[in-house]
């Protein structure tokens, strides 16, 4: 606290505007230069916030993350800011124009809902992070749209907003908590809060098992850029029970259809990777329907077909060889191909890529992309490049 209050001084955000671009290995020198003419307390605390600026900048950009103020913790669990843009629309789409913003953090969703011209109570138990929610609220200049509140989310009334939107801690001493349960404060309190609104969206880790999701919920997977970065339960979108996967940027959402698992088929010309959304909503049947393929195996979630059909939702490979694993015959073809950049994918083996490419040292001017895997229980290498 005492950090973020002598950054918020005029003395402070000068020293932030010098130290903006510092680099790393230059720390200790500019820190010792600048102890002469500031406090030691002053100067450690606009060096940390710099380097917490400069890691935000992949998140939120770095012109917004160079006004912002962050704690290691908010920017380690922060949304992406295109993730909260599109949910703030989607939320804008629902007709909503005030949101109870509960676990509000650093106010990385608090900020994309007030962009979208939503009034926001953002509200955190802690008191740093919630300053810091405030600070960044004026620094955005969002301090009409966004009040901070500092309070336990479970004692306070969402009553008179139009959504509730909740974000759970999903991070303990110990890393990473996987029980919904266990979550702060738990699953069950966040879907008995969403249920008590007349909208809500709840954001969840991406590998909940689908028999936790409420039968009120509309499940959403989203994925940026390829990576799969959150799951959200939607109560009144108009869609309960229903799954989706959504990826950014676009966005493109493919909705499911309840179809039956793919069938599984012999290996043709081409591969199709799912996107991780769809992978983890899954929808990789309605993707094995748009592209007219199958599985390569029944446990695994690679699709094949004879034809090329461009989508979206799935990254298609040409394939150019079929093996049995065997990292010297893999060798062999690379030496014989002259491959010097290989592009190593897993799905259904054990083997670790660098692992892999450190065996059959892979050189010459050509690429390739090679997937470790199962084709009807049998472990297989199958050899390929991207689709044009």
């Amino acid at each position: 606290m005492n950090d973020l209050a002598l950054l918020l001084t005029p003395e402070g955000r000068a020293l932030l505007d010098v130290v903006r671009d510092t680099d790393p290995a230059r720390e200790l020198a500019v820190a010792t230069r600048l102890r002469r003419e500031h406090p030691a307390e002053l100067v450690s605390a606009a060096l940390g916030q710099a380097r917490l600026r400069q890691r935000a900048a992949a998140k939120f950009g770095a012109e917004d993350a160079g006004r912002m103020f962050f704690t290691p913790n908010g920017v380690e669990q922060s949304t992406r800011s295109s993730v909260a843009a599109y949910r703030a629309a989607r939320m804008k789409d629902l007709g909503v124009t005030s949101v109870a913003d509960l676990c509000c953090g650093i106010g990385g969703d608090a900020i994309a809902l007030a962009r979208a011209g939503i009034r926001v109570l953002a509200v955190d138990r802690d008191p740093l992070t919630a300053a810091a929610a405030r600070a960044n609220a004026e620094a955005l200049g969002l301090a009409g749209l966004i009040e901070v509140r500092e309070a336990d989310v479970t004692e306070v009334s969402t009553r008179g907003y139009d959504a509730v939107f909740v974000d759970p801690a999903r991070r303990g001493g110990r890393g990473r908590i996987f029980d919904p349960e266990a979550y702060s404060p738990p699953l069950s309190w966040a879907v008995g809060a969403a249920l008590g609104a007349p909208r809500a969206a709840l954001k969840i880790a991406p590998g909940i098992p689908h028999e936790a999701i409420p039968a009120e919920a509309e499940a959403e997977w989203i994925s940026d850029g390829g990576d799969v970065k959150e799951a959200v339960l939607w109560f009144g979108s108009g869609a309960p029970g229903t799954v989706r996967a959504t990826l950014l940027p676009g966005p493109r959402t493919l909705p499911g259809r309840g179809l039956p698992d793919p069938g599984v088929r012999p290996v043709g010309r081409y591969l199709y990777e799912p996107d991780g959304a769809v992978i983890r909503a899954h929808l990789v049947a309605e993707v094995a329907e748009e592209v007219g393929g199958g599985l390569v195996d029944a446990t695994i979630a690679y699709v094949t077909a004879d034809a090329l059909r461009p989508t979206p939702y799935a990254t298609a490979y040409e394939i150019t060889d079929r093996l049995p694993f065997n990292v010297k015959r893999l060798k062999a073809l690379l030496r014989e191909r002259e491959v010097g950049v290989l592009t190593v994918k897993k799905r259904g083996s054990a083997v670790e890529p660098e692992e892999l490419r450190r065996k059959v040292k892979p050189q010459g001017p050509h690429s390739a992309t090679v997937f470790l895997t199962r084709v009807a229980g049998a472990p297989t290498m199958l050899l390929g490049h991207p689709a044009r």
